[in-house]
């Protein structure tokens, strides 16, 4: 399977360490399977006059059975609910890969409501049900990455 990550420079090799804490599945090198959706994140660098760079990546289809892996299909309870741990830094998850929606601009304004306790649960999950996931691969374990993610290219946007 192909996957793609957007930044300002090629990512040959990938490791969880230079990864922020508090992002949506917590500390971790994120990942997608939808290129447009890796093209929208380098857009943020392009828009600040950076070098804005796609990483093609291969991922090994033995992951899916040999890691620890968290796969949300929906944006569920299950999911908010580790999105706000994440979000403000409390994620004690052990998996090694976590599958989901990405909480982008538009799903993190409802997110942001649930957060500071503007609307309830059922109401940010209300919302939410009509919102289509776009996907990422949050890889949390440094083995599991340089086991199963293999560099093929990157290409300049």
């Amino acid at each position: 399977m192909i996957i793609y990550h957007g930044a300002k420079q090629e990512i040959a090799k990938p490791d969880i360490f230079h990864s922020l804490a508090k992002l949506d599945f917590g500390k971790g090198f994120y990942t997608t399977t939808l290129l447009s959706q890796a093209e929208q994140w380098v857009e943020h660098f392009l828009r600040n006059q950076q070098q804005g760079i796609i990483n093609f990546y291969t991922l090994d289809d033995s992951v899916w059975t040999e890691a620890k892996v968290l796969i949300f299909d929906t944006y569920s309870d299950n999911w908010l609910d580790l999105i706000t741990k994440c979000r403000r830094g409390f994620d004690t998850s052990d998996y090694d890969l976590i599958v989901g929606g990405v909480a982008n601009d538009k799903i993190f304004n409802t997110c942001e409501l649930y957060f500071k306790k503007y609307i309830d649960k059922e109401t940010a999950l209300r919302r939410l049900r009509y919102e289509n996931p776009n996907q990422q691969i949050c890889f949390k374990n440094q083995e599991i990455l340089d086991r199963y993610l293999l560099f093929e290219r990157s290409e300049q946007r």
